[in-house]
Formats: C-alpha cells, structure tokens, sequence
C-alpha cells in the first residue's frame, strides 16, 4: 500500500512552496534583488517532480 494521493499531493505542494521560497531568500541575499517569478518557478517545479517521484516509492509503516 502505498501514500494516498491527496497526502503525496499536500507534501509535494509544501515541498514546491518551501523550495522556491528558501532559493528566493538565498537569491535576494548574494544578488540584492528579488527573484524573477519564472526563475522560482522553475525551481519549485523541479522540487516537486522529484518529491512527487520520492513519494510514490515510499509505502507508510503498518
């Protein structure tokens, strides 16, 4: 049995919030300027396929 959708959907969502935003704090602290929004986008949704793919090997202990 693996996760439930709706739970691997919630984690790879907090996971896409969590990584853009942490790369958007270490982007304005080197270069003193925000983030363009594609940039952190892109970010995110390359955090979320490999959450996502994390997800679905995982199986909850029984």
């Amino acid at each position: 049995m693996f996760l439930p959708f709706w739970q691997r959907l919630l984690v790879t969502v907090a996971a896409m919030l969590l990584a853009s935003w942490v790369v958007g704090l270490m982007w304005q602290s080197i270069f003193n300027f925000p983030l363009p929004s594609y940039v952190g986008g892109v970010v995110g949704g390359l955090a979320s396929l490999t959450v996502w793919d994390l997800l679905k090997r995982i199986r909850p202990a029984s």
